[in-house]
C-alpha cells in the first residue's frame, strides 16, 4: 500500500520536530504544510532546518491545501485550548482527514468544553475519521502512564504525581503560558487576567485518570506560583534575569468530600540545572500494592510531545470515527519498524 500521507499544521518547534521524525520513518511521509502568513511560499525542508529542500510549499491557506492535497492525518500544532483548535479540526474533519492534536485542552475536552466536544465527536464520526488530543503531558506522564502503572494494582487510594521539567525546549507561545521572563508582579497579573495559564492539563489530566479507574472526585483545584530565578538564564524565546521569573510551579487536586485523592503537581522553569535543580517524573500509588516510579531526569517535553504525537498515528487511523482520548486507544510505544505493519485497516 502507499505510504501514510500527513499534513503538518504549524511548524514551529513542535511541528519541525514531528516533520524531522517523520523524515526518519518507514511507511510515512510528509505531504503538505500550513503555517502562519510569514512563513507562506517557504520551502518546508529549508525552513526547518534540515538544509535541503523537500519540494514542500508552505501555505497559509488551509482550505487549499485540505481540498488540493490527499492525506490519510493532519498533525495539529498551532495551540492550547480546544476554541483556539476547532474550526481547524472541524476543517479537517469536513475533508475526511483524521486529526492529532497537540493542544492540551484536547487530551481530555469534555469538562472544559463540553458542547464543542460533543460538537467535534459529531463531525468526525458524520465524516469517517478520528480526533485525538495528546502529547507529553497532557497525554502521557501525568495520566496515561498512570493509567498503565494502576494495572497491577487490585485497589487504587489515592495518587501522587509530579513533573519538575525544563521548559526551554519550547517556543514562545509556552513561554508566554508559564510567564517566563515576567516579573513578579507581571506574572501575577498575568494570573488574574488570564494571560498566564501556567500548564494546561490538570483540569484534563485528572478527570482523565479518575473515569478510566472509576474513582469518583466532585472538585479539581488548581494552585499557581511563580518561581524566582537568581540567576541569568535564556533561551532562543526569551531571557531571563534575576529576580524575574523562569517559570510556574502549579499544581491541581482531585477531591472527593474535600479530601484530595488525585495530586499532580508540575513545577516547570527554563534551564532548572543552573540552580542544581533536578527534573523527574515520579508516580506514587497508594493501594494494593503500592507503587512508586521514578523517571530521572524527566521525559524531554520536546522531544516526548513529538514522538507521542507521531507514534499514534496508526492508533488514530485503527481507532472508530469520532473524538478519542488516550485511555480509548490500545497502549502507546514506539515504532522502529514500517508504520504501514501497526495499521489494521
Amino acid at each position: 500500500m502507499d505510504k501514510i500521507k500527513v499534513i503538518q499544521w504549524g511548524v514551529g518547534n513542535m511541528g519541525s520536530g514531528m516533520v524531522k521524525m517523520i523524515l526518519d520513518k518507514e511507511g510515512i511521509e510528509v505531504v503538505g504544510a500550513i503555517d502562519r502568513k510569514e512563513n507562506e511560499g517557504k520551502d518546508l525542508g529549508e525552513h526547518i532546518g534540515i538544509g535541503r529542500k523537500l519540494g514542500i510549499t508552505i501555505s497559509s491557506d488551509p482550505e487549499k491545501i485540505l481540498s488540493e492535497v490527499e492525506a490519510d492525518v493532519v498533525l495539529l500544532a498551532i495551540d492550547s485550548f480546544v476554541k483556539g483548535v476547532e474550526k481547524q479540526i472541524k476543517l479537517i474533519c469536513s475533508h475526511k482527514m483524521n486529526c492529532i492534536t497537540i493542544a492540551e485542552e484536547m487530551a481530555y475536552p469534555f469538562i472544559a468544553e463540553p458542547e464543542l466536544s460533543k460538537e467535534i465527536d459529531e463531525i468526525a464520526k458524520a465524516n469517517g475519521v478520528t480526533v485525538l488530543g495528546t502529547g507529553v503531558n497532557p497525554g502521557f506522564v501525568l495520566d496515561t502512564l498512570i493509567i498503565t502503572l494502576s494495572a497491577v494494582c487490585r485497589s487504587v487510594k489515592k495518587i501522587r504525581a509530579a513533573r519538575i521539567n525544563d521548559l526551554s525546549p519550547f517556543g514562545k507561545t509556552v513561554m508566554r503560558e508559564q510567564g517566563v521572563g515576567l516579573t513578579v508582579e507581571e506574572f501575577m497579573k498575568g494570573i488574574e487576567d488570564g494571560s498566564v495559564y501556567g500548564h494546561v492539563g490538570f483540569e484534563e489530566s485528572i478527570p482523565m485518570i479518575a473515569d478510566a479507574l472509576g474513582i469518583e472526585i466532585d472538585e479539581v483545584k488548581q494552585t499557581k506560583e511563580p518561581i524566582i530565578s537568581n540567576t541569568h538564564r535564556e533561551t532562543k524565546d526569551v531571557v531571563v534575569e534575576p529576580g524575574m521569573v523562569c517559570g510556574c510551579n502549579h499544581c491541581g487536586y482531585g477531591l472527593k468530600n474535600g479530601e484530595v485523592v488525585i495530586a499532580l503537581e508540575h513545577p516547570q522553569q527554563i534551564h532548572p540545572e543552573i540552580e542544581n535543580i533536578e527534573t523527574g517524573d515520579y508516580i506514587w500509588i497508594e493501594g494494593d500494592p503500592n507503587i512508586s516510579l521514578c523517571i530521572k531526569p524527566e521525559v524531554p517535553g520536546g522531544i516526548g510531545t513529538i514522538a507521542t504525537a507521531v507514534n499514534m498515528i496508526p492508533h488514530v487511523l485503527n481507532a472508530k470515527p469520532g473524538l478519542v482520548t488516550m485511555k480509548d486507544l490500545p497502549i502507546p510505544h514506539a515504532i522502529m519498524n514500517d508504520f504501514r505493519m501497526h495499521l489494521t485497516k
